[in-house]
């Protein structure tokens, strides 16, 4: 395989950032999907949150993200979050990005979730993710120095004498590669498929995070998994996602009576921080009652022009917003810790940086605000890039001429359906919402049972990560922000800052 001067594993927003950003740095850009538009980031469907507005700037966007964090964010990250955002946008329109605009010609903002101002910028009304990728992924295509290697699954890092030298791939066909470069990039995703109720994709099986801990690397707030309150509660997986933007619109959630739903200290409950909403919306349903949200008073031609992929997906599952309220109910959406990273995206393994979902960077805390998940994949791909030209301090004379790449449809290692099944099945009993230690406990217990039957590939991957995300939960003795536990309800003063641990380190305390 040729060699490239930095190796992307990953093509979703946060992986083409970076290798754009790469220039004039050859890229290999490795990504398991058959092409650049698969992954999470194309179905983002709120937008972006940034400091664009004119009522609006980085401070009050920071101190949002702040409060929604549950007292654990990183003031500084949140700083670098915040101040690149508007950056990060400019770059995006610079790119053919096609923005929502008002009648003036300036960016449409919307509102969101535990926001003081409209500040979400949003494409296609609810189709943000996919504009975005489809302009990113146009401009990856036409770069001579950014290589596209498509339908490779990546197993590990190679490393040598305390390097890291490239990665290890497998095709669908079973055929191994070795990808050499100078430095590697991890910008791979979630981990939403191992949870029995998702909204991600069948791509978000962990890789990064597993081919990090493999290697040693430091893991910060793996406990921290975020439900979106209000997906499409029917059968079928992924949920479809009915997006946030639609509450800051006017939406309201009722209960099966029709009564708006209310939540202590919050004067609108659709507006409530996602980890109080979800953990509020779960409890009733526990209890056997049916939550909905109530767009009628949107009107049709509103809701068709803001809204048109949450119209469909309604419309596909036999429910008409324009017409009648539709069930909701929390999923797994969106993995708040990761691969601990600096503000230069650098982990704790020498050579290797990580941006987007699969970094922790300590800017979304105990809890994501919404929209900043765009944000941070753009602003920190791009500090990575930074990072990396000035590390390697060269520019490269290699070209790859036309990008593109094999596809080869699935990859190498997909789990079994059944034994599929039993793992996300364990991981949603023990790790859901509502948390105590018998069942985080019973879920370390079936992931070991589950180990030696899952193999190579992403089934490996999706164990390990499910025995991490729960050890984490058990050392986190407290409940904060999208981690909470009945049997330690309050929060504890001694879990004020990240743990950032070795998964050797995070599995053997859970033991103690």
């Amino acid at each position: 395989m040729s060699r490239a001067d930095v190796v992307v594993v990953g093509s979703g927003a946060s992986g083409m950032t970076a290798a754009l950003a790469l220039a004039p740095l050859t890229v290999a850009l490795v990504t398991k999907t058959p092409t650049l538009c698969g992954g999470a980031s194309p179905m983002a469907m709120g937008g972006i949150a940034a400091a664009v507005g004119p009522d609006d700037d980085p401070f009050h966007h920071g101190a949002d993200t702040i409060a929604a964090a549950a007292g654990l964010a990183d003031p500084e990250a949140v700083k670098a979050l915040v101040h690149d955002g508007p950056k990060a946008i400019a770059r995006l329109v610079l790119e053919g990005t096609r923005f929502d605009r008002g009648k003036d010609g300036h960016l449409a903002l919307g509102r969101e979730a535990a926001h003081s101002r409209s500040r979400i910028v949003r494409a296609g009304g609810d189709g943000t993710g996919a504009e975005v990728v489809r302009a990113l992924a146009a401009a990856v295509l036409s770069s001579p120095r950014i290589d596209v290697r498509a339908g490779l699954f990546t197993e590990d890092l190679v490393c040598e004498g305390g390097q890291t030298r490239g990665i290890r791939t497998r095709d669908a066909r079973g055929v191994a590669a070795t990808h050499p470069a100078d430095a590697i990039v991890l910008a791979t995703g979630g981990i939403g498929r191992i949870f029995a109720e998702t909204t991600n994709p069948v791509a978000a099986t962990g890789d990064g995070l597993a081919i990090a801990a493999r290697a040693g690397a430091k893991l910060a707030d793996l406990e921290f998994v975020q439900f979106h309150p209000t997906a499409l509660a029917v059968a079928s997986d992924p949920m479809p996602l009915v997006t946030e933007a639609i509450r800051g619109a006017g939406a309201v959630l009722v209960d099966e009576r029709g009564r708006v739903m209310t939540i202590d200290g919050w004067q609108r409950a659709e507006l409530a921080p996602r980890d109080v909403l979800a953990w509020e919306i779960s409890l009733r349903l526990a209890r056997g009652e049916r939550i909905a949200l109530d767009a009628r008073s949107l009107g049709a031609e509103r809701l068709g022009r803001e809204f048109p992929a949450v119209l469909r997906a309604c419309r596909a599952a036999g429910y008409d917003p324009c017409r009648d309220p539709i069930p909701v109910a929390p999923a797994a959406h969106y993995h708040v810790g990761g691969v601990a990273v600096d503000l230069r995206g650098r982990t704790s393994v020498e050579g290797v940086w990580a941006c987007g979902e699969v970094a922790c960077t300590g800017a979304h805390g105990a809890n994501r605000l919404a929209s900043n998940s765009l944000l941070e994949a753009l602003v920190f791909g791009a500090r990575a890039a930074e990072d990396i030209r000035r590390r390697l301090g060269r520019s490269s004379v290699r070209s790859f001429g036309a990008s593109g790449g094999a596809a080869f449809g699935e990859p190498v290692g997909r789990p079994s359906p059944r034994w599929e099944r039993r793992l996300r099945a364990a991981t949603s009993r023990g790790l859901g919402i509502v948390r105590d230690g018998d069942g985080i406990r019973a879920a370390l217990a079936d992931f070991d049972a589950l180990s030696p039957e899952a193999g190579d590939g992403e089934a490996r991957n999706m164990v390990l990560v499910g025995r991490l995300v729960a050890a984490a939960a058990l050392v986190r003795a407290e409940s904060r922000g999208a981690h909470r536990r009945r049997d330690l309800p309050d929060r504890d003063a001694r879990f004020t800052s990240r743990l950032a641990r070795t998964a050797e380190e995070l599995l053997a305390g859970a033991l103690v």
